[in-house]
Formats: C-alpha cells, structure tokens, sequence
C-alpha cells in the first residue's frame, strides 16, 4: 500500500470500521462538472458529452457576476455539471479513475476527506472514442465522501449538526479509495 500514513494507523482504522460499521464512510455523490467559460455551441456539445458519459442530463451553470475582460455576462450559461449518486457514482468514477491511471494526489483532499481530480481529455475515459464535430474536454471530478448518519445534517425536522468526531478525515478517504478501488495516493 503507498498511503502517506503510518501502518499502525491505517490497521486501527481498518478495525473500528469492522467493528461498527456506522463509521466506515461511503461515496456520498460523484460531480463531474464541465467549464467552458463562454456560452458557445461548444455549451451544447458538452451537454452531450457529459449526458453520454454519464446517463444522466446535465444541468447548465449560470455565471455568478460580470467579467467584461472574457466577455461572460452575470446569469449566461457557462458550463454544465452532473450529480451521481449509487450504482452510477461508482461506475463513473472506476471509469475516472482509470483514466487518471488510479493515481490521485495526496492534496486533493481536503480536510472532510473529500477529493476532487481532473480529466484533460474526456476521450480518456475507457469505451469513449474522439469525434471531431465535437472535439474535446476536459473535466473535473469532485467525490463527496461520508458516513452514515449524515442526513442530521440536511434533514428539515430535528436538523442537528454533525460532531467533529464523526466527520471523515483525509487519511480515512485515502484508506477507504485504497482498499475499494486500488487508488494509489502520490505526494
């Protein structure tokens, strides 16, 4: 195993995973977010793109506030992103991961244990062949990771936060990417 944690650590963790199973955390959702930074034709190809890759329908992103420097108006149509959860979470992102060669960095995690990645080419991903009516992208890739119990958080009656305790670390994602998808984590 190539994890930047200690084998003591990594084998403690391990074990109160297998001792409640309220604390192993789990792929929450998979974003795959597309930005092209301009309202072109290129906005309905990568729509396309991301629908194919995907199975699921992209949801355009507005911009948040004028830049007349690279010509984006506030509330124009910039870039599209879709949300996976469950079975198709987890066959994007073998396909993801394959594609980036299973090889993530150890600072894209971020202090909840969540990790975001890119994709230069889209063609990358396995099964995806180059089309030149609509050329190529590039992608980025953000994996939500949690524990059960989460929904206090976001519920609307009873709504609780969540202790720090119980909130996913860095090194658990690493261990927890490591052990279910073979993901080498790479200083």
């Amino acid at each position: 195993m190539s994890l930047p944690v200690p084998l003591e650590k990594i084998q403690e963790i391990v074990s109160k995973w297998e001792k409640n199973p309220m604390l192993k955390p789990r792929i929450a959702k998979v974003v795959v977010n597309i930005g092209l930074g301009s309202a072109t034709e290129r906005l309905s190809a990568a729509t396309k793109i991301l629908e194919e890759l995907t199975g699921s329908k992209p949801v355009p992103r507005k911009a948040k506030k004028t830049i007349r420097e690279f010509g984006i108006r506030r509330g124009q149509n910039i870039g599209v992103i879709v949300t996976l959860r469950g079975a198709k979470a987890q066959d994007f992102l073998r396909k993801a991961l394959h594609a980036i060669g299973y090889r993530i960095k150890a600072s894209s995690f971020d202090e909840f244990g969540n990790v975001c990645f890119g994709i230069k080419e889209h063609i990358m991903l396995p099964g995806v062949r180059y089309d030149p009516e609509i050329g190529i992208f590039g992608m980025d890739v953000c994996l939500t990771i949690e524990r059960p119990g989460y929904r206090v958080a976001r519920r609307r009656r009873a709504r609780s936060s969540i202790p720090r305790r119980h909130r996913v670390t860095p090194y658990e994602s690493m261990i927890l990417l490591n052990k279910e998808f073979n993901v080498e984590i790479v200083r």
